[in-house]
């Protein structure tokens, strides 16, 4: 299938609802995702947060700010589908867990659509994986025991083949910590992602 094909089978998915592998979605589905057939840099991130799943935008939020800065790319280029395409590993916001945070990615979406959306995008370049769900899927058994470990490892995943793969942490403020305690994250690899993102818009 086409991006354009696979776009509007995703917008009138009802899976989670009305067939889930799980407890029901608390809500009614509004999946979100950006494909398409030009762009060579790929989003590949968790799942919406309540604010996305209102808006029906990806990333209109503060954590999309953060991300924003750390490509060096502004809103327009962002939200340029032509350049830019956005593939969370779940497309609906998942409800909140009992503390108040998201909880993980529906399992749905990545069984019905993640390989037919990638095999349908092969002019993908580069792939930043943000967060360990997107990690497990793009790499595999070459993911680290965990998200530190992973992240630490990005000039191996980044020299690997087409399409490259940038694995990030999460640029949520619950980050701000890690970000802190791994100063290499802003001083090595922001800058040669900032590079990477401009040769390839």
């Amino acid at each position: 299938m086409t991006p354009d094909a696979l776009s509007r089978s995703i917008k009138a998915c009802r899976q989670c609802r009305d067939n889930p592998a799980g407890p029901v979605l608390p809500h009614e589905p509004n999946p979100v995702c950006v494909l398409s057939s030009t762009a060579r840099i790929c989003i590949a991130g968790q799942a919406p947060g309540i604010r996305v799943h209102r808006s029906g935008r990806p990333f209109t939020d503060p954590s999309g700010d953060r991300l924003r800065s750390w490509m060096g790319i502004d809103e327009t280029v962002f939200y340029d589908e032509t350049k830019i395409s956005i593939v969370p590993m779940g497309f609906c916001f998942p409800g909140h867990d009992k503390k108040g945070g998201d909880l993980p990615p529906r399992k749905e979406c990545r069984a019905l659509w993640h390989d037919k959306i990638f095999a349908g995008m092969p002019q993908l370049e580069l792939i930043l994986t943000i967060g360990q769900y997107a990690q497990s899927y793009h790499l595999g058994s070459a993911r680290k025991a965990n998200m530190t470990d992973t992240v630490s490892a990005w000039r191996e995943y980044l020299s690997g083949g087409k399409p490259s793969i940038l694995p990030m942490p999460h640029p949520s403020w619950r980050n701000n910590s890690w970000l802190k305690r791994h100063d290499w994250f802003e001083a090595e690899l922001l800058p040669v992602l900032r590079k990477r993102v401009q040769e390839l818009l």
